[in-house]
């Protein structure tokens, strides 16, 4: 995991050209009902981890106190002028400790830059441990027997700045328990165009790794789909299937 990568620092102010808040109501009103109908009690405190540019957390914050974490400076920077009511801290998912105990912890959006099995079971355990007992994980991931090879294009113009960004998933074959991310960034501004391209590689494992991970980090995980988020970027005939674990800590 790169906190360097131009994504989610250089660039992390085209966010505002690609992604809407608004898109994000109807995904996490599908977390929220998951974390309520998964407490025992109701939970009032949230631990985001990988938060981003805070867009989940417009929606996480009407529900529940949220904290959140990320690893890009970048990142943090527009979260925390989007929402100066949130507290943000600058960490590492695998390393994180912060003394406190939460009644849910999240990771809705990126479990996948963890490109190893000791990355992911680093990640699983700080979340399990930042949970109260009886408190709720949800884990949104990526499955290998579901994923596939896609192509993503997403565009907006703002400020007399139009921003492309194309998006290609590939499953490397000589790298097992892993996929590339490779990205396209079309900038033009006053008429003049700059070229940003990126690669990263995250991590992609077999639905027996994840309950091996679960199992060690002593939580029991329910699964459910989460279909269609992405579709209107899918480009041709691409599926993007995604899957939400969750569960209870005992």
């Amino acid at each position: 995991m790169d906190s360097n990568w131009i994504s989610y620092n250089d660039l992390a102010w085209t966010e505002d050209w690609l992604a809407d808040p608004a898109e994000y109501e109807h995904e996490v009103k599908v977390y929220v009902d998951l974390i309520r109908s998964t407490s025992s009690e109701s939970p009032i405190t949230l631990l985001h981890l990988g938060s981003g540019a805070g867009g989940h957390d417009t929606i996480f914050k009407r529900h529940f106190a949220v904290t959140g974490v990320d690893l890009s400076p970048g990142m943090l920077i527009k979260a925390r002028k989007l929402h100066p009511d949130i507290e943000y801290i600058e960490g590492d998912m695998r390393t994180l400790r912060l003394n406190r105990q939460f009644d849910a912890v999240v990771i809705p959006d990126s479990i996948d830059y963890m490109a190893s099995r000791q990355d992911l079971q680093q990640a699983i355990q700080t979340a399990v441990m930042h949970l109260k007992t009886g408190g709720v994980l949800l884990v949104v991931a990526k499955t290998e027997e579901i994923f596939q090879n896609n192509n993503f294009a997403y565009s907006g113009l703002k400020d007399g700045i139009h921003v492309t960004l194309f998006e290609n998933n590939y499953i490397n074959p000589l790298h097992p328990n892993t996929y590339e991310a490779t990205l396209v960034y079309l900038i033009r501004e006053r008429g003049e165009l700059t070229i940003h391209t990126e690669k990263q590689v995250l991590g992609l494992f077999s639905q027996e790794i994840w309950n091996a991970v679960f199992r060690n980090a002593g939580i029991t995980m329910q699964k459910s789909s989460l279909d269609g988020i992405y579709d209107s970027y899918l480009l041709n005939d691409g599926e993007y299937p995604l899957v939400i674990f969750v569960g209870q800590k005992a």
